[in-house]
This record gives C-alpha cells, sequence and structure tokens, in this order.
C-alpha cells in the first residue's frame, strides 16, 4: 500500500492559517474548519474561509473572528482545551506535543519553565485553532508524513511584547533547530511564525521522497503582500511507495527528550524505573552519573521517545521515581534504517539487527537476549553463539546482494 505524504514548500515562509488554507485548498472540506471553534468550545470565535489571488495564484485564507480574549495562557491551560474536545485521540496527543514544544521554547528563551511561562501572542486563540486544526486536518486527509523544502525565515525586526527583536524571532530559532532555512527576501518581515514553526517541529521531516506521485495540491494565503514572490504555502500531496527494508536513505525523525536527576533513590530503584520507561514505549533510555549541589552524588534518567509519548512517560517518571520535576526538550535524530534478520545457529534462531548504512553496506549485530538464550540451550559460549549468529547473517546478506544483481 502506498502511503500518502504532505509536502512543504515555505518559499514564502509558513503560518498556522497558511498550513489550514493549503489543507482546505488540497481538498478539507471548509465545514471542517468554520465547524472548529465550537468544537474547541470557543463561544463567539467564527472561521471564515475564502478564496483569493496572490500574484495570479488561486488560494485558499482562512480567517478567525475573535472577541476579547485573555492576553495570553498557560500550556497546561492550553492543553486542557484540547483534551475537551471531541477530537481524535491522536490530534489530541500531538497537539499536546506542538503545545509542549512551544512552551518549551518559549521558556527556554526567558529562563523559565513550561509551568511557568506565559504564552503571549503564541497562546492566543488563532494559534489553537490553527495548530489544532492542521493536525486534525492533516489526518482528515489521511496523511501520515509531512515533508518540508527550506524554510524562508523573513528579515528585518518584528515588535512584540517583549520588544523589538531580529526576525527569526527566538522561539522560532529554537524550534527550527535541524531544518534547512534560509533569511530574506529583503524588506519582507516575519515570514515564519512561532505557529509554524511549532507545526513544523512536531509534524514534518526536513527534505522529499526521492520518488513520488503527486496526486493533489493546495495553496494557503498569507496576509500580507510579497513584491517578488506570491505570500502562499504550498501543499503538495503524493503517494510514496513503500520502501524496502534494505533502504540505506536515513530517517531525520522530530523526537522529545526527557530528563531527571535522581539522588535520592538506590541504583536497583533507578534501575526499576528505567525498565519500566522502556516497557512504556520509550525509544532509548540512558542512565548517567552527574553531581548536584553540594556535590551530591546522582544519576540522571535521559528519555527519549516519541512526541505523543511525552505527557504519559513524564507522568510515570513523576510516579516511579523521587523527581520533583522533568525537564523536556525537543530533538532530532538521524537514524540509519534497519531490519530484523532470522538466522539458525546450532540448530537454534537467532534475530540479527542489521542497520544500512549510508556507503550502501549493512552492519549486522546479533540480538543479545537470543544469544544468552541458545547459550544456555547448547552449553557453547555466549561468544561462540554470537560469532556463529553473525557469520550466518553476512552469509545471507552476501547471497541476498547476488539475488539482487541477477
Amino acid at each position: 500500500m502506498p502511503m500518502r505524504v504532505a509536502i512543504l514548500d515555505p518559499v514564502s515562509g509558513i503560518a498556522g492559517d497558511m498550513f489550514l488554507g493549503a489543507l482546505v485548498h488540497a481538498g478539507l472540506p471548509a465545514a471542517f474548519i468554520e465547524a472548529l471553534p465550537a468544537r474547541l468550545g470557543l463561544d463567539g470565535v467564527t472561521a471564515r474561509v475564502t478564496s483569493v489571488k496572490k500574484r495570479g495564484i488561486a488560494a485558499i485564507k482562512v480567517d478567525f473572528d475573535i472577541p476579547p480574549q485573555p492576553h495570553g495562557r498557560h500550556v497546561p491551560a492550553i492543553i486542557r482545551m484540547v483534551e475537551a474536545s471531541d477530537a481524535p485521540a491522536s490530534v489530541k496527543a500531538r497537539a499536546a506535543a506542538a503545545f509542549t514544544a512551544l512552551g518549551d521554547a518559549e521558556a527556554a528563551v526567558h529562563g523559565s519553565t513550561i509551568e511557568r511561562v506565559h504564552l503571549h501572542e503564541v497562546g492566543a486563540v488563532d494559534a489553537i485553532l490553527d495548530i489544532v486544526g492542521t493536525i486534525w486536518g492533516l489526518e482528515q486527509l489521511g496523511v501520515e508524513r509531512v515533508y518540508v523544502t527550506p524554510v524562508q525565515l523573513g528579515d528585518g525586526t518584528i515588535d512584540f511584547s517583549h520588544g523589538v527583536t531580529p526576525v527569526p524571532a527566538p522561539a522560532v530559532v529554537r524550534l527550527l533547530a535541524g531544518f534547512p532555512s534560509r533569511s530574506g527576501p529583503d524588506g519582507a518581515g516575519e515570514l515564519t511564525t512561532p505557529t509554524g514553526a511549532t507545526l513544523l517541529r512536531v509534524l514534518a521531516t526536513p527534505g522529499v521522497p526521492a520518488a513520488y506521485t503527486p496526486v493533489g495540491q493546495g495553496y494557503g494565503a498569507g496576509t500580507k503582500e510579497l513584491p517578488d514572490r506570491a505570500n502562499v504555502l504550498r501543499l503538495l500531496l503524493a503517494d510514496v511507495a513503500d520502501a524496502p527494508a534494505s533502504s540505506s536513505a536515513m530517517q531525520v525523525e522530530r523526537l522529545t527528550q526527557l530528563a531527571c536527576d535522581l539522588d535520592d533513590m538506590t541504583p536497583e530503584l533507578v534501575a526499576a524505573a528505567a525498565d519500566a520507561v522502556r516497557d512504556a514505549g520509550a525509544l532509548d533510555v540512558v542512565l548517567l552519573p552527574s553531581v548536584m549541589k553540594k556535590g551530591r552524588q546522582a544519576t540522571r534518567l535521559d528519555v527519549l521517545c516519541r512526541d505523543a509519548d511525552a505527557d504519559a512517560l513524564t507522568m510515570l517518571l513523576l510516579t516511579h521515581t523521587t523527581t520533583l520535576g522533568v525537564r523536556r526538550t525537543a530533538t532530532v535524530r538521524t537514524a540509519l534504517p534497519r531490519e530484523m534478520l532470522e538466522v539458525t545457529s546450532f540448530g537454534h534462531s537467532v534475530r540479527v539487527k542489521v542497520a544500512h548504512l549510508p556507503d550502501g553496506t549493512e552492519r549486522p549485530k546479533p540480538e543479545s537476549d537470543d544469544v544468552l538464550r541458545v547459550a544456555a540451550a547448547t552449553g557453547r559460549s555466549a561468544h561462540a553463539v554470537a560469532t556463529d549468529a553473525l557469520h550466518a547473517a553476512q552469509h545471507a546478506l552476501k547471497d541476498r546482494r547476488k539475488a539482487a544483481t541477477r
């Protein structure tokens, strides 16, 4: 089955309303956007979806008419608002990850914590609608993955609640870490907003698939007029064939890193907590020695997880350890594609994980649990079983390469 993807071309930057407009132009019903404020419990807020032209290109403009609101909201209040809606659980999880990433970025900029930071412009109702609507709209269109080409940032300065600051805004810089970006054009002002950068952080992978089949496109209009280009975000819908397991293309993943320092737990209990986090879906868990205030020896529990799992794993850390707080950071991981082979060693099956390197070669490694099981069953050393399984995997990979060239 091919996978439906969306490819974003933010040559005029990206903002939440532009993303929504592109989704509508690509096939999302306008009625979905118009009903969104009520579904989020935002009384008195209405949506306008209109057809416009930007330098001759037909596009969709989405605007929300919002009565007076609180100056800003804290992240927990925003997440509670989303949780109270009828959005699917997957949408709620990604929206929570989005506002958490935004809160983390703002907290880092202001030297605060995500619980205390007060989101100003980015916490306004239109940003809530943009983020939830975009995540939900992509799911409505069946999009499984989002790609993005280099992001145009704009230039000059902007004047917001903390005063004059250069473009891109500090939070945008943190959110777009790892994304290829461009400054300019001259005189453009801000083109990529914190809301747009947040959506890229939690949804998008830089670059485009090596091969894809276009099936549709949409243009979402921004507000300002640019002198040298149409102020639109293009969204290309495409189908991508399932990649073979042996593909050597590296994967750039948007993940969340959780961390806490423990100075009053025994090593056995720390190890048990780490096992619980692994069993709950963490991608990786590392224990590191650290030194806390007054020279106290401690262990840092470092967790790598998918954005959608971050909230649940944070709660697990808070309940299974003695920590009083868990730090959260949006991060990027470049990962090698891998597959699992099954070989026979001394009459028993052994799984071998095969990593595919960028130069086209493979790196096999027998799974230690299987090696120990076979060693116990046969009376042979673990080294002998691992070596035999490795040789069997190397022969299997060699035979497969030969068959592929025939």
